[in-house]
């Protein structure tokens, strides 16, 4: 699977954690498992705004598929 974010992103995520450095290694496997996390998240938004009606998600969907996935 292509990687969609960035990895200087991810490291700076790591270092807002409190991390003084992080690995190359560290943060691809942190952004491919936040892609993966995404994906689920944004697959079950567009389930919610087609059940709505809608073709466009909202961060409404997202909200709720966020509350549902973090109950899991």
């Amino acid at each position: 699977m292509e990687r969609e974010l960035p990895i200087a992103g991810v490291h700076r995520i790591i270092k807002k954690a409190g991390a003084e450095r992080a690995s190359d290694k560290a943060a691809a496997e942190l952004a491919m498992v936040l892609e993966e996390i995404g994906l689920k998240i944004a697959k079950d938004a567009l389930d919610y705004a087609k059940h709505a009606g809608r073709k466009t998600v909202k961060g409404e969907d997202i909200r709720i598929a966020v509350k549902k996935f973090l109950r899991l």
